[in-house]
């Protein structure tokens, strides 16, 4: 995709990865606007990036996800881009989950992680099939290809965003859509809870090399142990997946 002269919608783009995308889009010379679901958090983007375009968004919350297409394509009919960026992580013990009580909690995982990406690139495609270049960035994860055990739903919902990507990227296939999917592995972000991810890669490193992927016209990116996970044989992911979960386990006990 060209990396200059886009307008951008960056889901979750706030903080974190989001964020780290939407300060090399800018300085690129992009149109970029975020959406999340905390005001504050938006407003410590637009200070820290003045011409940030923000808007509140509850991505859970089908409506809301149809408004945001709404205003968006009406007030900068020129978007061109998405990024499928927002995300929820949950570590969790399946026997000690109370899913009977407590679904509301685990349902908003799959909600923001499936729905919503799914819903906006539907939304958008068509919007976009019509322009002479467009794109839509999934972000999956590492663990779409080697599930950690201890984040199941996470796994799974990354996964499912995986082969939507895949489907979506061939169904596109004969307009000016790219649909590139990018798989980070562990980030230092804040994603899950603070100090979850302090072992991850540096978050510039990562999305500096994410955009060296974009600028040599990859379709799918990894960075660091993510590379090698997009392309693990079956008994390979076994027997990474049984490996991360050893080392991990204990955390949920």
């Amino acid at each position: 995709m060209k990396l200059s002269g886009n307008t951008i919608l960056i889901t979750g783009g706030g903080s974190g990865i989001g964020l780290a995308f939407a300060e090399r889009f800018i300085k690129g010379g992009n149109q970029v606007i975020i959406c999340g679901r905390r005001e504050n958090v938006l407003q410590q983007a637009k200070e820290k990036f003045p011409g940030i375009i923000t808007r509140v968004c509850d991505l859970t919350v089908e409506s809301e996800r149809a408004a945001l297409f709404d205003w968006v394509t009406a007030n900068y009919p020129q978007v061109n881009v998405l990024i499928n960026n927002a995300g929820i992580q949950q570590r969790f013990n399946v026997l000690k989950a109370e899913a009977k009580d407590n679904w509301r909690y685990f349902g908003q995982e799959i909600t923001t992680n499936i729905e919503a990406p799914f819903h906006l690139s539907m939304l958008f495609a068509p919007f976009f099939a019509a322009k002479g270049e467009a794109a839509i960035i999934n972000v999956t994860s590492g663990l779409a290809f080697t599930p950690l055990a201890i984040a199941p739903i996470y796994s799974a919902t990354k996964a499912a965003l995986h082969s939507f990507t895949m489907s979506l990227r061939h169904q596109l296939s004969a307009t000016s859509i790219e649909v590139i999917e990018v798989a980070p592995p562990a980030v230092n972000t804040d994603l899950g809870g603070t100090g979850l991810h302090t072992i991850g890669e540096p978050l510039d490193a990562f999305a500096d090399g994410i955009f060296k992927g974009l600028e040599e016209g990859k379709t799918e990116i990894g960075y660091g142990t993510s590379v090698s996970r997009l392309r693990m044989s079956r008994d390979e992911i076994d027997e990474y997946a049984e490996k991360m979960y050893n080392a991990m386990k204990d955390s949920i006990e």
